[in-house]
């Protein structure tokens, strides 16, 4: 087998490892890692959850809890390890001592405070690589990257359609057009998150809660994020009576509306006479520490949010229906855009059949 190969074998395992702590890690970079010597796995290990070992440290834990020794053994790692202390020591001090030879990682760490990790490594005589053979790896790392890059949070969207791309009939009926297994893995999903947006078009349309209730193994319980530039969120919606139990943070330009209430109204920067999407995710990232959100967005939210390149990932339930109406609710409105070139374009990672229902999960290209 190539080396390529190889590092894309173990890399991908690392990847799979890395995946578990989604919900938990944040806002740590979600990190797998595999240690290998004489063409055999000794130890798996990932960052489990905020605050724990490390990657690279739960994988040597693993290692010499197996009764094996690490000195001579490659390290697979999809992010450059450490080198500063925080809530655990710098991972490259672990990596040095055990005596590991090779360091491959798939993706570089940004970071002003935790990147360096590569020169300390070589200093001490241990061999170190970028392998971009396995995208798992690369794409573990991404929502990390992407807040180190724009100061943002991670944004996947989430609708349900019909067949004929319909998320409401034309008087604003939604409920339900996905199944009950699909809406289940939504409530999961949020049980993951920092915060579930909506826009008040959304809040005035259904009056939802914007919880994981119907989710067993809740990781974290989501902020709720309102967008609602005009101040129009009522005061006897369910999100304004449970804000005092669960945080609920509402951008607008007029934050007086909302006084009186337990809600966390935020004066918002405009774009022309709408709220400034940009600055409102920025904001949530660096004042309110949200890392991730779920955007369960009407057709004028999603709509906005395309037209800024603001969405990283995309979840759609398409059910096995055909409204067939001209004025029923379509996914997205608010842009224009006279030739392809302007279409937001998607890869798809996966597809789940669930019941007669399909699962269609994509990231932004």
């Amino acid at each position: 087998m190539s080396d390529d190969r190889m590092a894309k074998q173990y890399l991908d395992l690392a990847a799979r490892a890395g995946a578990r702590a989604f919900g938990a890690a944040e806002p740590n970079p979600l990190v797998g890692a595999v240690i290998v010597k004489d063409g055999v796995v000794i130890g798996v290990g990932h960052h489990r959850r905020f605050g724990a070992l490390h990657a690279e440290r739960d994988a040597l834990l693993a290692c010499r809890s197996g009764g094996h020794d690490p000195r001579g053994a490659t390290l697979y790692c999809t992010l450059e390890p450490c080198c500063h202390h925080g809530k655990q020591p710098p991972c490259t001090e672990a990596v040095i001592e055990a005596g590991i030879e090779r360091v491959v990682i798939a993706s570089r760490d940004p970071g002003e405070v935790s990147g360096g990790g590569w020169a300390l490594l070589e200093a001490a005589g241990i061999r170190v690589e970028l392998c971009a053979a396995s995208e798992q790896a690369m794409a573990l790392s991404q929502p990390f990257l992407h807040r180190v890059a724009t100061g943002r949070p991670w944004v996947i969207a989430k609708w349900a359609q019909t067949l004929d791309g319909r998320i409401a009939t034309r008087t604003g009926a939604s409920q339900w057009i996905s199944n009950p297994r699909c809406r289940g893995r939504v409530h999961r999903l949020r049980a993951k998150v920092d915060a579930v947006m909506v826009g008040i078009g959304t809040v005035l349309a259904d009056d939802p809660m914007l919880t994981a209730r119907d989710c067993r193994n809740v990781r974290r319980v989501p902020k709720r994020v309102v967008l609602d530039t005009s101040g129009r969120l009522p005061r006897d919606s369910k999100l304004v009576q449970s804000a005092g139990e669960i945080p609920t943070i509402v951008y607008t330009a007029d934050p007086m509306r909302l006084a009186g209430t337990a809600v966390i109204a935020e004066g918002s920067e405009l774009d022309g006479d709408r709220l400034d999407l940009g600055w409102c995710l920025g904001h949530m990232h660096r004042v309110h520490g949200i890392a991730t959100v779920l955007s369960e967005s009407g057709p004028r939210l999603l709509g906005s949010l395309l037209e800024r390149a603001l969405i990283q990932e995309a979840l759609v339930h398409v059910a096995p229906g055909v409204m067939g109406d001209a004025q029923a609710k379509p996914v997205a409105v608010g842009r224009e855009v006279p030739t392809l070139d302007g279409m937001r374009r998607f890869r798809l990672l996966r597809t789940k059949r669930i019941d007669d229902d399909v699962e269609l999960h994509y990231r932004s290209c």
